[in-house]
């Protein structure tokens, strides 16, 4: 226990989650125009639209209420006329890309998120979607998927998403601990969940996951036992047990709804991860990754074994394609030779949509050395190994790179081959720190104030 401490001690350092490499703090906007995202989107979707198809992102943004502990773009509001005139833009706007394509795009997989998706009716997700397809084919393999509320997902949504050929949900649920969930302004009971989980399993979604949280303000390892207690009774296919991420000097206000010494300390929250991390084990989960686990049964399992779980800005992914366009305020596009992403404004996104403008408002090409980079993150990620032995993987400065890597080999965090590294078990709660020893762009040029979240 003293090791571990001492370990907790030495790597909790603020560091990126790297759904993205490199991360938007080190996007290089002046390198970047939208004749560029334009011409490299095109490439991309010439490359693999017929063997991958692509993938849309689409940003809901609006809230009922303000919970602290999110970090998404969000427009709160209780006026559900703005629905409309939302979804008006988002197909304006997948409309313009479609325009810059030669032949129909081929959709692989579909992801609401938000915000919260489910603040639309289920008549006006029914809308968007349709209105989706009118320019678009649907891959005979399409994954669709949405992030739901269990305090205003209705049996309606469900049962109108599942006929649209929506599979896949992910509830968030925290911890349901009253005095936690009154601290991040998340007050939904068990039984809302409940009912939600067995609605979803009933309407045909065959991949239901629940996310949980560690380190939120005034939780315990007895409220991460209680809370996995209770999830053991619904048993979801999938879930998400990561830590809290604070970083009040990026979300503002939303992030200052609790103080500071509220929340459990680095010790107590490694504390919290690996009692999560045993209970879900003994009831089955396995390990994904980072942050993830699921049933041997899932989607995300299988990935992992046949070796083709993906990393993208939703998280984990069982499926890849070379190109992610996003829709809607604040969403992030991946073409896999550059980043775009949207104005945050809500107005300004929607007034660009009516003049007809691509509301891209930074982004990055990534250079020859960025795509080397991001795949050795992403082997790291996804498969807790990577290899540079060859002239696709090698980097030039790999020996700075092993260099960084010494002292966590010393700590057993990881295996240092002559051209390969292994992530062990001890290292996996550090694999954030075991990648920023490969971001050449965080270690030339280290923030003088904290960006990042802390990683442990």
């Amino acid at each position: 226990m003293k090791t571990q401490t001492n370990l907790i001690t030495k790597y909790d350092v603020a560091g990126p989650r790297y759904t993205s490499y490199p991360t938007g703090t080190y996007w290089d906007d002046d390198s970047f125009s939208l004749l560029k995202w334009k011409k490299l989107l095109v490439k991309s979707f010439n490359e693999s639209n017929v063997s991958q198809g692509i993938s849309l992102y689409i940003h809901l943004p609006f809230c009922e209420h303000l919970c602290t502990f999110c970090g998404y773009n969000k427009r709160i509001t209780k006026r559900h006329d703005v629905e409309i005139p939302y979804i008006s833009s988002l197909i304006k706007e997948w409309k313009m890309y479609v325009a810059l394509f030669s032949i129909k795009p081929f959709i692989k997989e579909i992801h609401l998120g938000g915000g919260t998706p489910t603040f639309f009716s289920y008549e006006n997700l029914k809308l968007l979607i349709t209105e989706l397809f009118h320019h678009a084919s649907a891959s005979p393999d399409i994954v669709l998927s949405f992030e739901g509320h269990p305090n205003n997902t209705t049996k309606e949504h469900l049962q109108t998403l599942s006929k649209l050929g929506f599979k896949r949900v992910s509830f968030g649920v925290q911890d349901y601990n009253l005095r936690v969930q009154k601290a991040i302004h998340r007050i939904q009971p068990f039984e809302n969940v409940k009912n939600v989980t067995q609605w979803a399993r009933e309407t045909g979604f065959n991949s239901v996951g629940h996310d949980l949280i560690f380190g939120l303000p005034f939780q315990t390892t007895q409220d991460i036992i209680n809370t996995i207690s209770k999830t053991k009774e619904l048993l979801p296919d999938r879930i998400s047990f990561y830590s809290y991420a604070h970083v009040p000097w990026i979300k503002g206000n939303g992030h200052r709804g609790f103080k500071r010494e509220d929340l459990p300390s680095s010790q107590e929250k490694r504390v919290q991860y690996k009692t999560g991390k045993s209970l879900l084990q003994k009831l089955g989960y396995v390990e994904i990754g980072m942050d993830y686990f699921a049933l041997p049964t899932d989607s995300l399992y299988q990935a992992m074994k046949t070796g083709n779980l993906h990393r993208n800005f939703m998280g984990y992914a069982y499926s890849k394609t070379q190109l992610i366009i996003g829709l809607g305020v604040s969403a992030m596009g991946d073409s896999w030779y550059a980043f775009g992403q949207n104005v945050k404004g809500l107005e300004e996104y929607q007034k660009l949509i009516e003049d007809g403008v691509f509301p891209i408002y930074k982004g990055h090409v990534l250079s020859q050395e960025d795509l080397v980079i991001r795949r050795h993150i992403l082997n790291i990620m996804c498969k807790m190994e990577t290899f540079w032995n060859t002239k696709e993987t090698f980097i030039k400065d790999i020996s700075v790179v092993l260099s960084r890597l010494e002292e966590m080999q010393q700590d057993g965090l990881v295996v240092l081959y002559p051209h390969h590294l292994k992530v062990t078990e001890k290292g996996r709660p550090f694999v954030r720190n075991i990648c920023m020893a490969f971001d050449l762009k965080l270690q030339q040029n280290k923030p003088d104030t904290q960006l990042f979240s802390m990683t442990i």
